[in-house]
């Protein structure tokens, strides 16, 4: 540096309390710049073989004046030196580069100057010494000193050996080493080996990245179990903060798969039980492993629904979690599904016992099976549930759909009439849901009439409307119209007196006025005030649009078409399961732009429902026969229409008056669950038949409150002692209450503090526990303590659960309980 403007300060400086600065220049690096100074009121004297001159100038001739003496070359020795006594008493200024660099960072203490000259490259840019400064303390000493310089080097304010070493391995993640490379240009990466070895245990006679992300994941393997001094606790804690942390945690993700192929993790797990690696989840082979595992077991039946529901549920904190989803939900439903097929009674004792079995327990075997068909083809990696497929699907055909349409259709056989005492016909659905809610002029209603959604879905939607805040629904069923398809469900869900069809089947009138479409419906619904409007018209309005419409109408009956459109297409049949979760959230979607247009009366409900199997059908499941009569109208893989139809044992044959219907059309249905062979049809989905899956039609009524009536779920401490004295202390919580749809699961993270400052892990827990037993609602928080809750010894520490709040990056006091922090650091914390 040979810039004298960069003395100027540090010279200003010395005058503020000198009348007489004296610089001692030996080189003359600063000569050719004395002149540009700018020392206003200051004389600058060069003293060139003049000494006893200057001297006598400033004490007799000028003694009130200010001066600054500059010397170059050698100084004479002794006596011979005529100004010594006035640089002794003065001072003597020097620009040497440690000293004005220490002293413009304000640091005083043991070793600063040598850690500037070590490192005299950083210093030579003043932009990083101006970040540098804004991160400096007065109290600062030599070691933390250079982290700061290497948190400026790295782009960084934080300059723990913690994000340090975050900032390098997220770097080594994405395949870089620019910073890396930094610490080395600027002679600092010695320091960061050093910190690493001391603090974590890490020492190698050629440090690497690689060779440290190896390291520490081995250790993670061993349980960072260590006969070093002190443990390997402070790389357990900063591990852990690595692979959560939002910033790293991709990363780290990176580095984990990398390491696991060099450390072989996948035959070290090879022969162990899935039950041993529950709580594991440093690689996502283990994840692998578990599915693998765990599906092969509920295939062969060799585990518990509740055990592989305690396991998924405890995969779900897995770090690789997003990629496994779906293959946990598919074995858990498998699990579950098989456990209720396995104690399936089938006994049938009445037409109206079918119907009520069905819709208090049997529809739920229906539902396990789309959530585990659904679950499974939308999984990244299906290939580990080829066998539990196998067996779902042929247990699920066979003993269930098979076999509950054999028994169901005995009742059927029975029947004269097709009606129920325990459900109501959805003829009456009008008269028996809406009108009387308008009869007075005073209320409206809303019908949302989504076409196929079967009386399994409505079950789950009803959960998922009960979960939004203000929000109760709560499901009924009636008895579907026969034959069980679009347009006479439709037709039943209007007011009317009557149904028919027209003369040539094509079409069923409404008190003779015909239903096929929209704009028909909407005739029909004018005349008790009310209009009919397509699902995607109705969203596309604005909201002041939605709000006109719902009030210029007394009902309104808004249709949803997306599991039927999807089902009845040969080429989209076998995504029906996603088509259903499609409708879900579009439903749930309408009814909160309802709501917001006012409607406080909704229902929910569907034409008809229907059969599906995944698995392509045998040939037992086709008739050999095709219906014979004298006039048919109207040919369906699930039923017949026309005039003089043969009788059949394949088929029921009805009268249209033993249906409810007007005419003299007749209806055949092949019996059970058997199809037609139709061409360019389909046969994986299929309705229009009298299975309970087709004709237990769901009706939902949704009603917005005005208080809020959701919560989350209660959480409290149960500390077993009051005192931490050890490494570690594992803290008990107990979820009071079981998370039901109005009681939601919350979200939680675990620390210890002192004060605000965070002295151990944190650790994120979610209480989501349904089961009403107390025993299945205990977690537990195991506290790991950092090398820095050895500075409050015999003090009292807080075990926080804190929850974020809604919408900001900011985190409030959820629970706590207090602890004393007593125990000996000796042997745990050997820096």
């Amino acid at each position: 540096m040979s810039d004298a403007a960069t003395v100027r300060p540090h010279l200003l400086r010395w005058f503020e309390t000198r009348r007489v600065v004296f610089w001692h220049d030996p080189d003359g690096q600063y000569a050719a710049d004395l002149d540009g100074l700018d020392l206003a009121g200051i004389e600058t004297l060069r003293v060139v073989n003049d000494e006893f001159a200057i001297k006598n100038r400033l004490l007799h001739d000028e003694p009130e004046d200010r001066f600054l003496v500059y010397r170059t070359g050698p100084l004479p020795s002794g006596i011979g030196d005529w100004l010594l006594d006035l640089e002794l008493a003065y001072g003597v200024f020097t620009a040497d580069r440690t000293a004005l660099v220490s002293e413009d960072l304000g640091l005083a203490g043991d070793g600063i100057g040598e850690v500037v000259a070590a490192h005299e490259k950083f210093f030579n840019a003043g932009k990083r010494v101006q970040s540098l400064k804004a991160l400096l303390s007065p109290d600062d000493d030599a070691a933390r000193l250079r982290a700061k310089i290497s948190a400026v080097v790295l782009g960084q304010r934080e300059h723990s050996l913690l994000e340090i070493t975050r900032t390098l391995l997220t770097e080594n993640g994405r395949g870089g080493h620019a910073k890396y490379d930094a610490l080395v240009d600027y002679a600092l990466v010695d320091f960061y080996w050093q910190g690493v070895a001391r603090i974590y245990g890490y020492k190698s006679s050629s440090p690497s990245i690689d060779d440290l992300v190896l390291w520490i994941f081995r250790k993670a393997i061993e349980g960072f179990k260590s006969d070093r001094p002190g443990g390997l606790q402070n790389i357990q804690l900063d591990f852990a903060s690595l692979r959560n942390d939002r910033r790293s945690q991709q990363a780290m993700a990176t580095l984990a798969k990398r390491a696991s192929g060099d450390l072989d993790y996948k035959s070290q797990i090879e022969n162990a039980s899935f039950r041993d690696l529950v709580s594991v989840d440093l690689f996502e082979e283990t994840d692998q492993k578990i599915i693998s595992d765990l599906a092969r077991a509920v295939a062969e039946q060799t585990v518990t629904p509740r055990e592989v529901a305690e396991v998924v549920r405890a995969r779900q904190s897995s770090v690789w979690i997003d990629g496994y989803k779906q293959l946990y939900t598919a074995v858990a439903s498998a699990s579950e599904l098989l456990g209720e097929l396995g104690s399936l009674n089938l006994v049938i004792e009445s037409f109206d016992d079918g119907l009520e079995r069905y819709r208090r327990e049997w529809f739920r075997i229906d539902q396990l099976y789309r959530q585990f068909v659904f679950a499974a083809r939308t999984a990244e990696y299906p290939k580990p549930l080829e066998t539990l497929r196998e067996q779902v699907e042929k247990r699920y055909t066979n003993k269930f759909v098979y076999e509950l349409g054999n028994a169901w259709q005995q009742q059927v056989d029975q029947l004269e009439k097709w009606r129920s005492t325990a459900l109501r016909s959805q003829t009456a659905f009008y008269s028996r849901y809406v009108e009387p809610l308008v009869r007075d002029g005073d209320k409206k209603a809303v019908v949302i009439i989504s076409d196929a959604m079967r009386y399994e879905v409505a079950d789950e939607l009803g959960s998922l409307i009960r979960q939004e805040d203000r929000f109760d629904a709560k499901l009924e069923a009636v008895l579907g119209v026969l034959p069980s398809y679009t347009q006479l469900g439709m037709a039943a869900l209007l007011p009317h007196t009557t149904l028919k069809h027209s003369a040539d089947a094509k079409t069923v009138l409404a008190d003779g006025q015909p239903t096929n479409s929209t704009e028909n419906r909407g005739k029909i619904l004018d005349a008790v005030g009310g209009s009919a409007i397509q699902a995607e018209n109705f969203k596309a309005l604005s909201a002041d649009e939605r709000r006109e419409l719902y009030k210029a109408n007394r009902v309104l009956y808004v249709y949803h078409n997306r599991i039927d459109a999807t089902g009845d297409k040969p080429g989209t049949e076998r995504q029906v399961f996603e088509a259903v979760e499609d409708t879900l959230r579009d439903i749930v979607d309408l009814v909160k732009r309802l709501a917001n247009a006012n409607a406080t009366n909704i229902f929910i409900t569907a034409d008809h429902g229907f059969l599906f199997q995944d698995e392509a059908l045998a040939d037992t499941f086709f008739l050999s026969t095709q219906p014979q009569g004298d006039d048919i109208k109207v040919v369906n893989r699930r039923f017949v229409l026309g005039t003089g139809l043969k009788v059949d044992p394949a088929f029921a044959t009805f009268q249209a008056a033993q249906l409810g219907l007007d005419g003299d059309l007749e209806v055949q249905i092949p019996k059970s669950i058997h199809r037609l062979r139709v061409a360019g049809g389909g046969s994986r989905f299929v309705h229009g038949g009298a299975t309970l899956q087709e004709i237990v039609v769901p009706v939902l009524a949704v009603n917005k409150k005005r208080k809020s009536d959701t919560r989350l779920v209660n959480v409290e401490v149960w500390p077993e002692s009051d005192k931490i004295t050890t490494g570690q202390v594992v803290v008990r919580l107990f979820q009071t209450e079981p998370v039901i749809d109005k009681v939601q699961p919350r979200s939680l993270r675990a620390g210890l503090y002192v004060g605000e400052t965070l002295i151990s892990n944190l650790e994120n827990l979610t209480f989501d526990q349904i089961s009403a037993d107390k025993r299945d609602r205990y977690q537990s928080a195991q506290m790991l303590l950092s090398q820095e809750s050895s500075d409050y010894n015999n003090r009292a520490v807080e075990f926080r659960l804190e929850e974020q709040i809604p919408n900001t990056n900011q985190w409030r006091v959820f629970a706590k309980a207090v602890y004393t922090l007593k125990r000996s650091f000796t042997s745990d914390f050997d820096f």
